[in-house]
């Protein structure tokens, strides 16, 4: 079983920064790529940005030049570091992970509860 629990949601002005973490826990053998999806109200689940195990990234594009995701291998942890913030970057934040578990190694799709960022104007 793996968990993964995100941190460092809230609320904050246009033009702020925010950063969230995501620590995953449980039988990891090890993880492959890492990301952040948002879903706002009344939208879809859209792919905010990934990084691979070696540190390959990809962004969307409405988050090119403001938002930076990393990860910590030995901690099993990515981080979003979200800046200059706008008020369309509102929306339920989630943290995914392919994982590789075990005792059977195989792959799983682990998903985050979630944190909320709300950016006021």
């Amino acid at each position: 079983q793996v968990q993964l629990v995100e941190s460092g949601g809230g609320l904050v002005q246009a033009g702020g920064s925010l950063r969230l973490s995501c620590a995953a826990s449980g039988s990891i053998f090890s993880i492959a790529a890492m990301g952040w999806y948002r879903q706002a109200p009344g939208k879809q689940r859209e792919l905010v940005a990934v990084i691979t195990s070696d540190g390959n990234r990809n962004y969307a594009y409405s988050v090119k030049g403001r938002f930076t995701i990393s990860r910590d291998n030995a901690k099993n942890t990515v981080y979003l570091q979200m800046n200059s913030l706008k008020p369309e970057d509102t929306a339920v934040y989630y943290c995914n992970a392919a994982v590789i578990a075990y005792p059977e190694r195989n792959t799983l799709d682990a998903w985050g509860q979630g944190t909320l960022v709300t950016v006021s104007s």
